[in-house]
């Protein structure tokens, strides 16, 4: 086979494939609530319509197209087409559109293919859009009877009973109906994030009829954002990216030793352990500033130098300056579950223990910023692959306090 049929055969594939369908992604549970939701409605439907008429009734009692009606009330009931006002006015204002038609054009071939049209034309200004509206105006035109008194029975009846069974049906069995069609602004956005106004955008954009309401396509963009944010950085745990082994001092080392070793690994925070490396505290350079002796007239560098070496009344040792208790999280904790702690939590240094509650590394708020900067440009390189992972720092086993 030559390269343009080849080409041309491949196109063709392609296009009879669009003419196989997707699966309806509802389980088993579902299809049954679906089914049973349709039979039991139309049954009420049938029966009191049946009633209604009368064993001599002359005339239809019920529509066919009312089955159609049932698949969208009960199998689709967030939709916007299944809705009371579109059922209940798509269904009567098509019958009388068809009543119209029918007796203004004598001719059923014109006058259906108007009904059908005049009825959507005005079910959409009037957001009544419901398919099987169009059915009504042409079974009104084909029945050739009193159009008037078929919009109300059998039609106006059937409906009303088919709504009524919907609501009780789709509320016993979980669902929402009516469903609603829109939600309230968010006043709170994450910078990033899509507004309202950005799904309005795209629907204009887009502008076609969907089956699916606003409200409803907002939250399942949302759902996915959320669902590939988790992908991308939920699958980063604690021991990915912190700093390991970490510097640490225990509680009897003294202030000089803890600062020197602060200064010369350019760190701002020790986690203090005890003999077991459990961690009891964690000393930053705050709690060495904090503690200065602002009093003085000596520059904050003498105020430091007078704190570190000593000074009659001045703590001495780690344990008096450090804060405690102090917030941990382990090593299999997702680094996600930081953000918080980091930002609304007041924290710079996190201690990572493992299961046996030892220090096993820190995590900085660098660390954290890091890792979601490299995970970003990952999506952005290669279409949201596997998050890298952050770089680790390398650190020192703790100081200890000299006998």
């Amino acid at each position: 086979m030559e390269g343009a049929d080849a080409s041309a055969y491949v196109r063709t594939l392609r296009w009879l494939r669009n003419f196989w369908p997707a699966p309806l992604g509802i389980d088993g549970r579902e299809r049954l609530r679906f089914i049973a939701g349709a039979v039991i409605g139309v049954l009420i439907t049938a029966l009191l319509s049946r009633w209604w008429a009368g064993d001599a009734a002359s005339g239809p009692w019920m529509v066919a197209s009312l089955g159609a009606s049932a698949v969208l009330v009960f199998g689709m009931p967030s939709s916007p087409l299944a809705q009371p006002w579109p059922v209940l006015g798509g269904s009567t204002l098509s019958a009388l559109v068809g009543a119209l038609c029918s007796a203004v054009v004598p001719d059923p071939v014109i006058s259906g293919a108007l009904a059908v049209g005049l009825a959507i034309a005005l079910m959409v200004p009037l957001r009544c859009l419901h398919p099987p509206g169009g059915a009504m105006a042409l079974y009104v035109v084909l029945t050739a009877g009193d159009g008037l008194h078929l919009a109300v029975f059998p039609i106006l009846f059937n409906v009303v009973i088919l709504l009524i069974a919907a609501m009780v049906y789709n509320g016993l069995t979980g669902r929402r109906y009516p469903h609603p069609q829109r939600v309230a602004p968010r006043t709170h956005v994450a910078k990033g994030a899509f507004t309202a106004s950005d799904v309005d955008a795209a629907l204009a954009h887009y502008n076609q009829v969907l089956d699916v309401s606003r409200a409803d396509l907002e939250g399942l963009l949302h759902l996915a954002g959320r669902a590939a944010f988790q992908r991308t950085l939920g699958d980063v745990r604690c021991a990915d990216i912190m700093s390991k082994p970490p510097f640490a001092v225990e509680a009897g080392v003294s202030l000089k030793e803890a600062w020197t070793l602060m200064r010369s690994e350019q760190i701002k925070a020790l986690p203090v352990v005890d003999m077991q490396r459990q961690v009891i505290g964690i000393v930053t350079v705050a709690d060495f500033m904090r503690l200065a002796n602002l009093d003085l007239h000596e520059g904050l560098g003498q105020r430091l130098r007078a704190l570190v070496m000593g000074r009659s009344g001045q703590p001495t040792a780690v344990d008096q300056i450090m804060s405690h208790p102090v917030q941990v999280a382990r090593t299999g904790q997702h680094a996600m579950d930081l953000v918080p702690l980091f930002s609304q939590g007041g924290h710079h240094h996190i201690p990572i223990v493992d299961e046996e509650d030892r220090l096993a590394g820190v995590i900085t708020q660098t660390d954290l910023v890091r890792t979601l900067a490299v995970a970003v440009q990952g999506r952005a390189e290669d279409g949201m692959s596997a998050p890298p992972r952050a770089p680790r720092a390398q650190a020192a086993p703790a100081a200890q306090a000299r006998p």
